[in-house]
């Protein structure tokens, strides 16, 4: 299966049970919407946890009718997260979503060695965008968690992103792995990464994809650009996944796509217990709102 849009993500929660979503510092207005329309479209059942009074003046304003809805009033943001993440341990829930609250303080407590969301992993943030220029979506990592990832920590990336997209029926996503050239050169160690972490999936070091690089952007998206240059490869032109050389070009291309190209964008951290909605305090409630889809599909294991 290939993801055309981002409402296709839709099909895959439809028939499943529904999953127990908390959001911490749950008094954010962009937060609260998506996770009502949510609950509305029986994606999720919600618990709110936060400031009781906030919630509910911010629900009357919008005419969110929360009646039914479990909320824990916790006024602290600090202590609402930490109430969220020991519900996510104690298996009351299954994904975990940021409401008002830094991501760095929700990140302490999901690494809380006593009653965190640790499971040995890399955190790393995966996003899908459906831009309107590409026959399908297309994932982007990291741009979010790790800042300059060595080559054993861009192989724990791709593992996280091809697990989730082998959950979202992806049977062997098409992973780039992205340079400013697409030879290798050994004054770029995103190059040098690139033609490991190929070579490595060739040895089946790295299963369940198909792994190419270096490839630039231009020949990663475009099989007329790989063609001019005369890159054979199964990937480019095709491909499901881009993996970023560091978290300043990730950043500048996740931007870029929404404020420029105007794409949709769903993102969801993996590597903890359950999958965790840590969306941009600039993301559109209809990205948190995709980012929440995205987090239910990808909990179906």
């Amino acid at each position: 299966m290939v993801l055309k849009n981002l409402n296709d993500l839709k099909r895959l929660v439809d028939g499943i049970p529904i999953r127990k979503l908390v959001l911490a510092a749950a008094n954010d207005q962009h937060s609260l919407g998506a996770v009502y329309r949510a609950w509305k479209e029986n994606i999720i059942d919600p618990i709110l946890v936060g400031d009781e009074e906030e919630i509910q003046s911010i629900c009357s304003s919008y005419n969110y009718d929360i009646t039914g809805l479990r909320i824990i009033n916790e006024p602290v943001p600090e202590k609402s997260v930490e109430t969220a993440v020991k519900m996510i341990s104690s298996k009351q829930a299954d994904i975990l979503m940021k409401g008002k609250i830094g991501s760095a303080t929700l990140l302490r407590c999901v690494l809380n060695k006593e009653w965190g969301l640790r499971t040995g992993n890399l955190l790393s943030h995966f996003a899908l965008f459906e831009v309107e220029t590409y026959q399908k979506v297309i994932a982007v990592t990291d741009v979010a968690m790790n800042i300059a990832p060595t080559l054993h920590e861009k192989i724990a990336i791709v593992n996280n992103s091809v697990a989730c997209l082998n959950r979202l029926g992806y049977k062997m996503p098409k992973v780039a792995v992205l340079g400013a050239v697409e030879m290798v050169n050994e004054n770029m160690q995103a190059t040098l990464d690139a033609a490991l972490l190929s070579k490595m999936n060739q040895r089946d070091q790295i299963k369940n994809c198909i792994i190419d690089g270096p490839l630039a952007f231009d020949n990663a998206v475009s099989l007329e650009s790989a063609q001019l240059k005369g890159i054979k490869s199964e990937v480019a032109g095709d491909t499901d996944l881009l993996l970023m050389p560091d978290i300043e070009v990730g950043n500048v291309l996740y931007k870029s796509l929404v404020f420029f190209a105007k794409a949709k964008v769903a993102s969801i951290i993996l590597g903890a217990m359950v999958p965790i909605v840590l969306t941009s305090r600039s993301d559109s409630e209809q990205a948190k709102f995709d980012s929440i889809l995205l987090a239910a599909a990808a909990s179906t294991y």
